[in-house]
This record gives C-alpha cells, structure tokens and sequence, in this order.
C-alpha cells in the first residue's frame, strides 16, 4: 500500500459557529488505491464557507476545515491511479465522492452530485465515519475521478473559483443547452454572475446583466454582457419584459421578486435558481401557466460538467476577478468576504 506524505495535515479550522478558524491539525485518511495526495497551494473562498460557519444551512461538524476551491500538486498517487502523476497541478471542487456507477440513478445520469452516497468536500462524512476536511489547509488526500487537471493556459492562482463557483453557473447552461441567439439574464453580479456573464457569451448568447449597483455597468460590458439593467429603473426594466429565454439567479434575491422574475421572461422562458432566497418563494401559478414559464434549480456541477467548465474557461479566456490573501489573513479574509466587499472571489495563497 502506498503511504502518503503528509500525515498529520495542518489547516485552519472552525472550533464551532462563527467566522473565526484557528491553526488545527488531523490525521487524514490512508491514501487509498485510487486516491491522490495534493499539496495544496492555492484555496478559494466560497459563500458556502460562510453558510457552513455560521450554520445557516443546519449544523455542522466540529473541527471544521472548510474550502471546496482547492488548487495544488499531487505528491503521492495511489497504485491504481494512472491518469496523474506527481507533479501535475490538479483542482478539486465541493465533492470528493461519489459512487459513478451505472446502476445508480444519478451519477448514470452524470448527476453524481445527488448520488446518495456522495461526500462534499467538508462538513460531509466518508462511509467510514471520518469527516472530510477541506481546502484552509496544506493538504488534501481525494479520490482521483474527483480531481481536475489544470489547464496550462489557466494560471492556476485563477483556477480555484473555476473550480466551485463556475462550474455551478455553467452546468445548467450545458444542461439546458444554452446556445448562439439565446437571451441570457443574470441576476446579481458578484462572485457567481461575473462568471456567468462570460460563460453565457462565450456560448454565444446575448446576455443582459441585472444589478441594482449601476456603477458595475462598465464591468459587465467589458465581461461580455450586451446589456445591462439597473434594476432600480423601472424603464430599463420594462424594456426587457417578455424577452428572455434563461433567467440565471445568482443572488440570494427575496422570495417575492419571482413574480416580477417571471414577467421578464420569454414564453418557455426557463428561469434556474443557483441562490436560496429566504423562506419559500411566492407568485400566482397563473403567472406560470400563462407563460410555460420553468422555474429549475441545480446544486454543484458534477464530474463532465467539472472538467467541460475547465477547458471551455481555457479556450474562450474566462477567468474570475480576484483579491489575494496569504492563508494566515484567512479570518481577515472571510470578514472581507461576510461585509460583501470582495471583488469578486478571494484566493488564498499558502505559502
């Protein structure tokens, strides 16, 4: 059996509710024959951190390591792994497991993200009981179908939003089929809408970006939006009533708004929910039916769509905009990140 290298992993963890980690250790699982072992080197933060620290998404278990943006080098492979090498810089996004096999009725349908037996990458438990811990840390032992090779083009300081954040805009725009000629909104232009901007309009849509922020007007242009509306001014609003096809949701938006969503909206206009508003939505279900309108969500993207987002980012040049931390300012970093500040997604570089 293969042993790996680093077996007392050292990170920065949660003791219990709250933004707040410490220096923390664990002993990590034997690497396994179909494991890899990853030095990391750079981390994303994700909303999700903060959802899971805070446990606003129910509890969590304590010491928690979070981080599903993890970017490094493999340092040691287990004895059945034979698409990496030690070296090779790979990525690893919000789940370290699945099943993927065929008789299961999600990842048979590339939805391995649902698998009931799938393990994210924190706040999640191995079937043997152990917790998995993530990416604030200098290491990472996954199994390797759920480990992404970097694209060379791709500087991999930019990779670790691509490796949450833009896969889950991207994976309902492959599975709905976005196209040339669709009309694309994104609602909210932040770590999430500022990627969905370039993916849509590397697909070849037109897209119109929502914000009630209009000094981000340029930004979204120069991201490849064909326009953008100023959520605030009703004319602009009106003027895009009825005329789209895919309405992507990246905000935590109030329930009530998908009424006025679903007047946007083209007839088989298909609107997909990538934020949870609070408390349940609400709207006539006449003003579905009228329409045909589909309201959808979809969670993490799963392991094609993972691996589709990271060479369509390096052929069509999508990269997010980041702000740079050194691990040890993590708790600076997530309080920057709790004040709604970043632009867009923090990166933390281990040194």
């Amino acid at each position: 059996m293969v042993q790996g290298k680093i077996n007392e992993i050292h990170g920065w963890a949660a003791m219990g509710p709250g933004l707040k980690v410490e220096p923390w250790s664990y002993t990590p699982r034997p690497l396994g024959e179909n494991d890899i072992e990853i030095k990391i080197e750079y981390s994303g933060i994700c909303g999700s951190d903060l959802h899971t620290l805070k446990e606003e998404w129910g509890p969590a278990i304590f010491p928690a390591i979070v981080g599903h943006e993890i970017v490094g080098k493999v340092i040691t492979k287990g004895s059945k792994v034979t698409e990496f090498n030690e070296g090779d810089t790979v990525g690893v996004g919000a789940q370290v497991y699945s099943c993927l096999q065929g008789d299961c009725k999600a990842c048979s349908r590339n939805l391995d993200p649902h698998c009931p037996k799938m393990v994210a990458t924190y706040n999640s438990k191995y079937a043997d009981g152990q917790p998995a811990q993530g990416g604030y840390a200098e290491a990472v032992r996954v199994d390797a179908n759920f480990a992404f090779r970097i694209p060379d083009s791709i500087d991999p300081i930019y990779a670790p939003p691509l490796m949450c954040a833009g896969v889950t805009v991207f994976a309902p725009m492959l599975r709905k089929g976005v196209k040339k000629g669709d009309r694309v909104g994104i609602v909210g232009i932040g770590g999430l809408g500022h990627l969905a901007i370039q993916y849509a309009h590397a697909l070849g849509a037109e897209v119109v970006a929502f914000s009630h922020s209009p000094s981000k007007r340029q930004q979204c242009l120069e991201l490849g939006a064909t326009n953008f509306v100023d959520t605030s001014d009703k004319s602009q609003v009106d003027a895009v009533r009825h005329t789209l096809d895919y309405l992507i949701i990246t905000s935590n938006s109030r329930s009530s708004q998908y009424a006025e969503f679903i007047s946007w909206m083209a007839f088989e206009g298909t609107i997909v929910l990538l934020a949870i508003p609070e408390g349940n939505m609400t709207f006539a279900p006449f003003d579905i039916i009228s329409t045909e309108v589909s309201i959808t969500g979809s969670m993490i993207g799963g392991v094609i769509a993972l691996k589709r987002a990271l060479e369509f980012a390096a052929e069509n040049n999508i990269r997010p905009i980041i702000e740079k931390y050194p691990i040890s300012k993590v708790n600076e970093a997530l309080q920057h990140m709790e004040q709604g500040r970043a632009r867009y997604r923090i990166v933390l570089t281990h040194e």
